[in-house]
């Protein structure tokens, strides 16, 4: 299982370090080959067998798993695509991310590796933290729920939408900490400030979209709140995580993190006993740093977030990808009309448009409706006449500044 919070090698010498994920490596591989369907089939296509791969160079050779694959191989192999290591009635909870991917969750404490991240942002036992990711079918709400607990926190599960109601329980609720986006502090801080509501935020972690500079120094100027950032996906659960020092995402205990050339792509292998990925493409860009930082850590630390590899976007923390807008064209429509979805920054929030050809009469609402089911987001719709998109437009463009 994921290690909850493992100082004694966050603290590690640089050497042990890199035998500890050697050793990870050879664990990771051994097991997965054993008690997973996909992973053998893969190193069997690649000619290799586990016993090949005893370190992070020989993991090279191994085939990369994009996430982008993940939906077709659940499709052909229902429900985990192969990829699932114990029985599905052995598992705790079973979520629904946009794809559609299933990403199943198992017993035991802090399952998905948040605790180290969320420690390193401050949060401690006794601390009461307003958690404001989803819960509702995907599992940002239960991961961070989850290693909050861990740590010992009481958590108030606020959930997304309806700002109003969330700053009046964000203030009785007496919350010092955060755990949401980054664009949504943001939002419930300056509604409070409008209704005159005093809140008792001291700390927040923010996840799901890039943290700019100048919205962090904004949060602690004008409201005395400090930030720090983590990275993960819903497939892998947590992957890296910024301390102190800011300068970087250092790897989480239990992972094994590649970024390949020249694509800067992050690959991402785990130790996990019910779902262990190995080699898994997350489709998102950054770089490694393995120089000291002054926190004291010496694991490795990513970057930021770089961009994507792919036509896939991250918007207001979840991925939008063409397949998924095609796919709620068609529920509504019955075809998939020519369209152009454009990301963009509205007052410090992700905002999207999807512009749709349109040669019948169709209600807009009911598109956005089935954009809201197939994406999990609220989106705007506008719709255009044939012939008004550019025939080599991208599905989706991202216009946004993280300046």
């Amino acid at each position: 299982m994921n290690p909850i919070y493992e100082p004694e090698i966050e603290a590690a010498e640089a050497e042990a370090w890199l035998v500890y994920q050697d050793q990870l490596v050879r664990n990771v591989v051994a097991y997965a080959a054993e008690h997973t369907e996909e992973f053998p089939s893969r190193l069997k296509r690649a000619g290799l067998v586990a016993g090949d791969i005893r370190s992070v160079a020989a993991l090279a050779e191994v085939p990369v798993l994009s996430k982008d694959d993940l939906p077709e191989l659940q499709e052909a192999s229902p429900p985990f695509g192969g990829l699932l290591a114990k029985g599905a009635k052995t598992l705790k909870r079973v979520f629904l991310s946009p794809g559609p991917i299933l990403d199943p969750e198992g017993e035991g404490p802090d399952f998905w590796g948040w605790a180290p991240a969320l420690w390193a942002a401050g949060f401690r036992r006794g601390d009461t933290v307003y958690n404001t990711f989803s819960y509702h079918l995907t599992p940002a709400g239960a991961m961070m729920e989850e290693g909050l607990r861990a740590i010992g926190c009481t958590v108030v599960p606020g959930g997304v939408g309806n700002t109003d109601a969330q700053v009046d329980l964000l203030a009785r609720s007496r919350s010092t900490g955060y755990c949401g986006t980054p664009d949504f502090i943001w939002t419930l801080l300056d509604r409070a400030r409008e209704k005159s509501i005093d809140v008792s935020l001291e700390r927040g972690f923010v996840s799901g979209g890039p943290l700019s500079a100048s919205l962090r120094e904004d949060l602690l100027r004008e409201y005395g709140v400090s930030v720090r950032e983590g990275y993960g996906t819903a497939d892998v659960g947590a992957i890296a995580f910024e301390c102190e020092a800011s300068r970087g995402w250092h790897i989480t205990p239990g992972r094994v993190v590649e970024v390949l050339e020249p694509t800067g792509e992050v690959i991402v292998s785990t130790q996990n006993e019910v779902y262990p990925l190995v080699r898994f493409g997350t489709g998102d860009r950054s770089a490694l740093d393995a120089s000291p930082c002054a926190c004291g850590r010496t694991t490795p630390r990513l970057l930021g977030f770089q961009g994507r590899v792919g036509e896939g976007v991250k918007v207001r923390g979840m991925f939008v990808h063409p397949r998924s807008i095609a796919r709620a064209l068609a529920s509504a429509l019955g075809n998939v009309p020519r369209y152009e979805a454009i990301v963009s920054r509205v007052d410090r929030r992700d905002a999207m448009v999807i512009r749709v050809e349109a040669d019948v009469e169709v209600e807009v609402e009911v598109l956005a409706q089935s954009f809201r089911n197939e994406l999990k987001l609220r989106v705007d719709v506008e719709l255009v006449p044939p012939n008004t998109l550019a025939n080599d437009a991208a599905p989706i463009r991202d216009e946004r500044n993280w300046e």
